[in-house]
């Protein structure tokens, strides 16, 4: 029962175990060798892959090893049946190429071809790539740096970090297909990212667009469609761990005690309604409300927010914040995806860093580039180390998630972590590191609670980006780099000439090569817009193959050439990689381009 569930919700891994068709000697002593190399790369899947829910992956191999076209389409009526969501050929040998490829239209691809010379894998490897090159369906080529013996059942360590990356980035294609993003309101203060373009979501990702408009959250509010149990255990839970903060704001503009108390409940039924928009919830059928209670299936969502909303009404910097956080009153969970300002680009682009790692994102304004003389200049200190070159400072309005304190660690080193792993410790360290100021009144009239925490430094992080281009369509931007740690005194002289009430990252890229990572100051200035999502981890090379799979060139990233992993396709729109990006996305379209 339970893999029937998991069938219905998460997609699988094919494997394609492919042979030299020929019998009579040839097929009959490659069988075994051939089918332990699905069944060892079924095992490396296993224990490395998760879903988003923490279960392990689910791998199917092929009945039998696939020797021409009718296995080969046996293969693929069992993947269907089997919800595969993406598939890799494995060889040792030479096979017949267009006779046993995968030509599934959308699925995501790749060949493992066997670096031997008893049977060159590799021959098929070319020989089919040709073939998947020919017919416009790229595949990812996997071939090893060392020749091995014929029947080593060893995977290098390079060919292990090619399969998992195609493995993830094909992963999450797949779970992102057939799902929506949820708009809760409209444009947010003509932030052209909340401009939701349902093309782009369905053309590129495979994702529906819902639309909610924001006064749904207030009439379940009103009409107290929500859980009312839950909503007393969480607002006990909140009183617990979430420490209220000095009121900044000018006497006239302050709320009253029994206001803010009001506000608290506010945010709180917020939270559990946000939720339930994107996925539903079993308990409002039975109190009587059976449409509710599904949901829109929503993968990732977006608030607007201001100002319609906020000029009256308490913001949506809790719930955001709880959302797209690993834990609340219900305790250690998965994080959702819910981007500030319904700003769906930047959701997308935190939706793709999930699914690489399944930990949360922080969604930040990349408001300030500090140079090291602007720095010294207002503070007196010089940066050094990772801050010599200066630093961006990434905040917004308390919508980040509480895992971008950095008080989860790994050997004292400040991570995020898939839900999986977090402590409860490490749960409370993060609530502990955030307090909950009320809402700056100048920007959000009806008041509301915005959280506050400096990041710890020292954290490989990945900003990225995705932007919407006239006359090009969808492009994305990565840059790797590390959280700093400043000072206290510096860190309060910079924060204090923003707004003091909201959560701070510091942000150095990796720089010193050309173009846009020439210095920091220049990733400032060619960054697409005012927001990024950062993700834990250098990931930059899974994103660009995710971005590939999706058919989105990348214009920015600081990701080493020998990390890069792509279509074997790309390698003919020329030499330039950067421009041969733009040149096999283009032509190749969207993957699910409708005309």
């Amino acid at each position: 029962m339970e893999q029937t569930k998991q069938m219905a919700i998460y997609p699988a891994i094919g494997i394609r175990p492919i042979i030299d068709g020929r019998l009579g000697g040839i097929r009959e002593s490659l069988e075994d060798t051939t089918m332990q190399m699905a069944k060892s790369v079924a095992k490396l899947y296993m224990d490395n892959l998760r879903y988003p829910d923490g279960s392990k992956v689910r791998v199917v191999i092929a009945d039998s090893t696939i020797g021409g076209v009718k296995e080969s389409d046996a293969c693929r009526r069992k993947f269907e049946l089997e919800n595969v969501g993406l598939s890799l050929s494995v060889t040792p040998c030479w096979c017949y190429g267009s006779e046993t490829m995968d030509m599934h239209p959308t699925w995501p691809k790749a060949i493992w071809g066997f670096n031997g010379t008893e049977r060159p894998g590799a021959v098929y490897l070319a020989a089919t790539l040709a073939a998947h090159n020919q017919f416009g369906l790229p595949a990812f080529g996997i071939y090893g740096h060392d020749v091995q013996d014929l029947g080593d059942e060893h995977i290098p360590e390079d060919v292990k970090g090619k399969l998992l990356t195609f493995a993830k980035a094909g992963l999450a294609v797949a779970i992102m297909r057939g799902q929506s993003y949820l708009a809760i309101g409209s444009v947010c203060m003509g932030i052209a990212g909340s401009m939701v373009d349902p093309r782009l979501m369905q053309q590129y990702f495979g994702l529906r667009t819902e639309y909610v408009d924001s006064s749904e959250v207030l009439r379940r509010i009103e009409k107290r469609i929500y859980d009312e149990a839950e909503f007393e255990r969480a607002r006990n839970w909140v009183k617990q761990h979430c420490q209220e903060g000095e009121d900044y704001n000018r006497e006239e503009k302050k709320f009253s005690r029994e206001q803010k108390d009001k506000d608290w409940d506010f945010v709180i039924k917020m939270t559990m309604i946000i939720r339930d928009l994107m996925q539903g919830n079993p308990h409002l059928k039975s109190i009587g409300f059976g449409e509710e209670s599904g949901g829109h299936n929503a993968i990732v969502s977006g608030f607007q927010g201001q100002r319609q909303w906020t000029d009256f009404l308490p913001n949506g910097d809790f719930a955001e914040a709880m959302l797209n956080s690993s834990f609340d009153w219900n305790g250690i969970r998965a994080p959702f995806v819910v981007a500030t300002e319904n700003d769906s680009l930047n959701g997308l682009s935190m939706l793709l860093g999930n699914l690489l790692t399944h930990t949360a994102q922080i969604f930040a304004d990349v408001r300030t580039y500090w140079s090291p003389e602007s720095v010294e200049r207002v503070t007196g200190w010089k940066p050094e180390g990772n801050a010599g070159g200066g630093f961006i400072h990434l905040i917004n309005s308390g919508s980040a998630t509480l895992d971008g304190t950095g008080r989860q660690s790994i050997e004292g080193n400040p991570v995020m972590k898939p839900f999986w792993e977090i402590s409860e410790a490490e749960k409370n360290d993060c609530l502990k590191a955030t307090t909950w100021y009320p809402a700056n009144t100048d920007y959000f009239r009806g008041g509301g609670y915005s959280s506050k925490f400096v990041t710890r430094g020292g954290m490989a992080v990945t900003m990225c980006r995705l932007n919407l281009v006239a006359g090009l369509g969808p492009v994305l931007q990565i840059a790797e780099g590390e959280t700093v740690s400043l000072p206290d005194e510096v860190h309060k002289i910079l924060d204090d000439r923003t707004d003091k009430t909201w959560p701070t990252t510091w942000f150095a890229p990796r720089v010193g090569s050309k173009g846009p990572f020439k210095d920091v100051y220049s990733v400032m200035a060619a960054w697409g817009a005012n927001h990024g999502a950062i993700s834990y981890g250098h990931i930059g090379h899974e994103l660009i193959a995710l971005a590939a799979l999706l058919r989105i060139p990348v214009n920015m990233h600081n990701v080493p050439a020998d990390r890069i992993m792509r279509p074997s396709v790309w390698s003919s729109f020329g030499s330039n990689l950067e421009g041969a990006d733009f040149r096999a996305c283009q032509a190749f379209g969207p993957l699910y381009k409708t005309s």
